[in-house]
């Protein structure tokens, strides 16, 4: 079985990879390391796809089999599950979820003790067995299964708990797109305990409709309501809450970038642990401009939040995150988590009275051109001839920075190219994805 870990777990279409027999094998395996770890009980957590009760049922017996204790926590966001696992001190964490893809596919995603995704070598210990058949301890030696009931309540007073005693939100109306995902029930509870006044859509989940046509990736659902509704303020979350996508009273759509250098800015020390940021090799290169004028230092991590993760935690800083909207707020969570960007975001700005607009005239972005290309191989980015173009292309002066870079989730190759005249990083880019199709 040749499985390999992502950037984000190992993810796949349930019908050809993430199937149950994969699910029964990645138990049996992390069960395994986790006990050679010391790690005796692993917390199990998933989003609504229809898929997850089965995969759900194939990796616990994994892991019962090899004699790993497990506690079922239900329909719970990705941080959740980290908050939990952290916080319950129940040695590891798993969540079942696909993130921001359709219902057909599914993942497995992994914590460890701390909240934080397991490192490389861990995954290699995994990826080593598993292509051992599946085993079973004697009878008198396999584990327990019990569910978690208290899970979402767990994480909503949690999350309630961070908003700063003197932030109302008695008089915001807030539009919150759940993308019929794994928050569709905690988010819009924490919102409406907290007093804000509630407009919620994708809190619907029937199993296939996990972000179809709702959610971060298309927050423009959400911005259309908080201009019907003229709302404060807008929350798109993805599939598993650990990203999100917010919207101001005015319709403007503000990414992880923009997320990044509000709450940059509202912070008021430039010291300790508050020295420097980190983003990606995809953060817009004005946004680093914009937060070394604040007086940060700024490091760009690869591409995927446990990278941005792993920077903080050696540098020992508290912010990072990601334009796709994961937002790493290591003061409070230990992951990206959709739920408690949002709700740090908002209360910063209502501390400082001020709008998201008068925020962000302070940085401008540099236009930056995305695509994604769906290939067969996706070792087509060290081709020769696609290797040239990039080359050429960096030739150009009025290009700032090229990246291509294969997914680390999916069968397709990114392609970013950032010039401050967009026509060219149009044109570049429409280039290189035809040079790449044409090799397919």
């Amino acid at each position: 079985m040749n499985l390999k870990f992502g950037t984000d777990g190992i993810r796949g279409a349930v019908e050809t990879k993430i199937t149950p027999e994969t699910c029964l094998r990645i138990g049996c395996a992390a069960g395994l390391v986790f006990k050679e770890l010391g790690w005796d009980t692993v917390l199990i957590g998933k989003d609504t796809r229809v898929s997850g009760y089965m995969l759900e049922s194939a990796l616990q017996a994994g892991f019962l089999s090899v004699g790993v204790n497990v506690r079922l926590l239900g329909p719970l966001p990705t941080p959740g599950v980290a908050y939990l696992t952290k916080s319950l001190r129940n040695q590891c964490g798993v969540v079942i979820s696909a993130s921001h893809n359709d219902y057909k596919d599914n993942g497995i995603k992994i914590f460890d003790e701390n909240g934080i995704k397991i490192d490389r070598k861990t995954e290699m210990m995994i990826e080593n067995i598993l292509s051992e058949s599946a085993i079973s301890l004697p009878t008198s030696q396999i584990g327990k299964a019990a569910r978690f009931d208290e899970s979402g309540d767990r994480y909503i007073e949690f999350c309630k708990s961070t908003v700063p005693d003197q932030v109302s939100f008695n008089d915001l109306r807030i539009v919150l797109d759940c993308a019929h995902g794994a928050a569709y029930k905690v988010t819009p509870t924490i919102f409406s305990e907290l007093g804000a006044e509630m407009i919620v859509i994708g809190n619907e989940p029937d199993g296939f409709n996990i972000n179809q046509d709702v959610g971060s990736t298309h927050p423009e659902t959400t911005q259309k309501l908080v201009k019907k509704h003229r709302a404060d303020f807008g929350i798109s979350l993805d599939g598993d809450a650990d990203r999100v996508t917010l919207v101001d009273s005015d319709g403007q759509i503000l990414d992880g970038d923009d997320i990044l250098f509000i709450l940059g800015y509202a912070n008021p020390s430039r010291t300790g642990p508050w020295t420097g940021i980190v983003g990606t090799h995809m953060s817009n290169i004005g946004l680093e401009a914009g937060l070394t004028e604040l007086g940060y230092q700024f490091k760009r991590a690869e591409v995927g939040d446990k990278f941005v993760s792993i920077i903080l935690s050696k540098e020992g800083w508290l912010l990072g995150g990601e334009p796709s909207g994961h937002i790493i707020c290591r003061d409070l969570v230990s992951t990206g988590d959709g739920t408690i960007a949002a709700l740090k975001t908002i209360s910063s700005l209502l501390l400082l009275d001020k709008q998201p607009k008068d925020i962000l005239k302070h940085f401008q972005k540099i236009p930056q051109i995305n695509k994604s290309i769906k290939v067969t191989n996706k070792d087509i980015v060290s081709d020769t001839d696609v290797l040239t173009a990039v080359q050429d292309i960096e030739t150009d002066l009025a290009v700032n920075r090229v990246l291509l870079r294969p997914s680390g989730t999916v069968n397709k190759v990114r392609i970013m190219i950032e010039s401050e005249n967009k026509n060219i990083a149009e044109k570049y880019t429409n280039d290189l994805a035809k040079l790449i199709e044409s090799k397919q």
